[in-house]
């Protein structure tokens, strides 16, 4: 059974990459639920579908937002707020 890769060897632009396409894919998963009628039966399950799919996408994007340093002072001690 293969193991998976635990080591990336990504630059900060292919992280801004990866964050925009990200952005881009929760666009469209806007567009596609407003475009249902939550008042049609046939949509539920779609809509269902779509939420489900926005809230891993904005999952995805916090965990990435959590693991980045925004300011680390090189030649201080850093004390927050």
């Amino acid at each position: 059974m293969p193991s998976y890769n635990r080591k990336f060897d990504l630059n900060i632009r292919d992280v801004e990459l990866i964050e925009e396409a990200l952005r881009a894919r929760g666009r469209e998963l806007s567009s596609m639920r407003l475009a249902l009628s939550g008042d049609n039966p046939a949509h539920l399950e779609s809509i269902r579908v779509i939420e489900r799919d926005q809230r891993k996408n904005e999952e995805l994007l916090g965990r990435m937002h959590d693991q980045k340093i925004f300011y680390r002072p090189k030649k201080a001690v850093y004390v927050s707020g």
